[in-house]
């Protein structure tokens, strides 16, 4: 087995997780009771030790398990897409990029589920808590930026810090327990190694570590177990029994990390290099700083480091490109410690008075189904034969009358002012957690109209609300990790894709060049730039809302004219396929203005058909009136003609007879005088 040296930050994180789980301790207990009342084991075992004695099963009226689970359908009900809001409109291509990166970083994280369970924790236990990381086996071991939800118990916090969000803590311990087995899959260079020379296999440097043989991160109940409720402590000890676990312990703190701001004098172009890129660029540009040619500048920046160790040994070191914590908490009832209280924990006294008073209301049921007997001393011979007898409806009891008649006192009916008690508590605990029976689904709570309701319901989600912005105030801090994370990461050639519900699809390429258009979108040329200069960071509501009276709102509008159907169709709660409904909306609306077109189009040709038509039949009017003026004008030619030659005939005729008349008057005038010839 070989030997291995003790590494001083080894020690150190072990003594730092040491100290601050001492420190604790009282919170850890308090945080397990509550996850207890969740889980429905109220009791204590004295308590379940004295309800038996009086026959009484330790069962709760659990009020706190519905009311957290309503709490979290409230405040889950939409996923938190964030929104990356420009500074200014030169930089709304950016933010746009940014959106689609931060929003495949959530996806592929599975984000909503994480934050579901960090805001069960925040519920049960009062601390909730998000991680992110890079997760370097992603994507083909190209690796994606990643986050998760931590149990709070895993997580050991100064009790000096009095931030918030524990920025000012001197350090976070990230604590992880796992089995030999999970320890080699994940650092199989710890393993037992092949030794050349004897050709036996020796023992690893795990074997050498110590053993974890402290109690587990998680606590041990100290209710009895009515309700079975187990705790990944109890799982590991069902599953693993006596296998040897190790503890590796991730310590992040802040540090200054030198930077260089790098100036071309030249042409005023500026770039940011790290210690190791500012030597690479000093080996490669000798003498342009003597020779004035760039000018430099070392600044300090805040950066979160992270030591890694198991046992005795570190694991690594690296500083990460962020300047907050990557465990973000999520606190609920803040104490100005890094011990917050639970919803629950102010819910218990009155969820232990409920139960106090749904007992005597059981032991009431009980006294008057199963009445007392009181029979005078000496008029039984046999007690115990007439207890079985009083249990059988049909037993004839024979008694001693003359000790005294036997009679059974009644037990008082319970007061009315009892049962609103009940009622009270029931109604306490809802109000503590900010959910009105109303929100519970109870329809006599209801107001008669439905405007009326969702007035209700709105005015009911004021204090979910008051809770959701805290809940904000952590996730805008995750995105502000998974930013610089991004930036240091995503250095090379991608293509982030994003599939929406209503099938729309979103993609953009980053760190990509080509010979027109030059550099797509160039993260890493900034990516020590974390401040966030261009773009803010902002996360979207994830409290219900009434889809179909948002929808009725937009309707109303639209009607008014005041936004147009795109804006409508993509508020229909009904409609799956929202891009395409738009598209072929789009598309039938170009078709019925090219038809309206077309019709306008045939219009103008009918009108010209008429009118040529029109034309057409005066033009053929008018030949046929030509054709018959020629025709006329041929007849009355012919007629001209025709009389002529008539007349002519007749004047040839009439000079002819004259001829005649002429000589035959000569021929008998001639031998006479002129009375002889008449």
């Amino acid at each position: 087995m070989p030997e291995i040296e003790s590494d001083q930050r080894a020690e150190e994180n072990l003594e730092l997780y040491r100290r601050w789980r001492d420190a604790r301790s009282e919170w850890d207990t308090e945080a397990r009771t509550d996850i207890d009342f969740y889980g429905g084991n109220h009791y204590t075992v004295e308590e379940s030790d004295d309800l038996a004695s009086v026959n009484q099963a330790g069962v709760p009226m659990d009020r706190i398990g519905p009311a957290v689970e309503k709490l979290k359908s409230v405040i889950t009900a939409r996923p938190p897409a964030f929104t990356i809001i420009p500074r200014e409109d030169s930089d709304a291509k950016i933010s746009g990029v940014w959106r689609t990166v931060l929003g495949y970083c959530w996806e592929v994280s599975g984000g909503d589920i994480h934050l579901k369970q960090a805001i069960h924790d925040y519920s049960t236990t009062g601390l909730g808590y998000l991680y992110a990381y890079v997760d370097n086996d992603s994507d083909f071991g190209r690796g994606d930026v990643k986050f998760t939800s931590v149990n709070p118990f895993r997580v050991y916090v100064p009790p000096t810090a009095r931030d918030r969000f524990f920025d000012d803590a001197d350090s976070i311990i990230l604590s992880t327990i796992l089995t030999e087995e999970q320890v080699l899959r994940l650092y199989p260079e710890l393993g037992d190694v092949y030794n050349e020379e004897t050709g036996e296999i020796e023992d690893g440097v795990l074997k050498s570590i110590n053993a974890y043989s402290e109690d587990d991160d998680y606590p041990s109940s100290s209710n009895k177990q009515n309700i079975k409720y187990t705790m990944p402590s109890e799982a590991n000890n069902l599953a693993y029994g006596d296998v040897d676990k190790y503890q590796i312990l991730e310590r992040f703190y802040k540090v200054k990390v030198p930077f260089y701001r790098i100036v071309d004098s030249r042409s005023g172009e500026e770039q940011i290099l790290n210690q190791l890129e500012f030597q690479s660029f000093l080996a490669e540009n000798p003498d342009v700083f003597e020779r004035g040619l760039i000018e430099y500048e070392e600044v300090l920046q805040n950066r979160v480091g992270v030591i890694a160790s198991i046992g005795q040994i570190v694991l690594y070191e690296s500083i990460l490109n962020s300047d907050i914590y990557p465990i973000i908490p999520i606190p609920n009832v803040y104490t100005g410690t890094p011990y917050p209280r639970s919803d629950v924990a102010r819910a218990r006294p009155m969820q232990r008075l409920l139960n106090k008073l749904w007992s005597l209301a059981i032991s009431h049921a009980q006294a008057s189904a199963g009445l007392k007997l009181l029979v005078p001393l000496g008029s039984v011979e046999d007690i115990g034969q007439l207890e079985r007898d009083w249990a059988n409806p049909n037993a004839v009891i024979e008694v001693d009358s003359s000790q005294g008649e036997p009679h059974y006192p009644a037990p008082t009916p319970l007061a009315s002012e009892f049962y609103k008690l009940i009622q009270s508590a029931e109604f306490y605990i809802d109000f503590t957690f900010g959910l009105p029976e109303l929100m519970h689904g109870f329809a006599d709570k209801a107001p008669e109209t439905v405007r009326g309701t969702e007035r209700m319901v709105s005015l009911g989600q004021e204090r979910p609300k008051s809770k959701l912005r805290d809940i904000e105030f952590s996730i805008v801090r995750l995105g502000k990790v998974m930013y610089g994370l991004a930036k240091s990461h995503y250095t090379y050639k991608k293509i982030f894709r994003l599939a929406g519900a209503n099938n729309d699809q979103t993609e953009v390429m980053v760190n990509i060049y080509d010979d027109v258009t030059g550099v797509l979108v160039d993260i890493a040329k900034e990516k020590y730039n974390i401040g966030q200069h261009d773009i803010s960071i902002q996360p979207g509501s994830t409290l219900p809302t009434s889809k179909w009276a948002e929808y009725k709102v937009y309707l109303e509008a639209y009607q008014l004219g005041l936004i147009d159907k795109t804006e409508v169709l993509k508020k229909n709660p009904e409609i799956f396929d929202k891009e395409g409904v738009l598209k072929r909306t789009s598309e039938i609306s170009q078709l019925q203005g090219m038809v309206q077109q077309l019709q306008g189009q045939v219009k103008d040709l009918q009108g010209d058909l008429q009118t040529a038509r029109r034309e057409s039949v005066s033009d053929r009017k008018k030949v046929e009136v030509e054709k018959f003026k020629s025709k006329l004008s041929g007849v009355e030619s012919d007629t001209k003609a025709n009389s002529k030659i008539q007349a002519n005939k007749l004047d040839n005729a009439v000079k002819l007879a004259v001829e005649q008349s002429r000589d035959l008057f000569q021929g008998i005038g001639a031998p006479g005088s002129a009375e002889e010839a008449a």
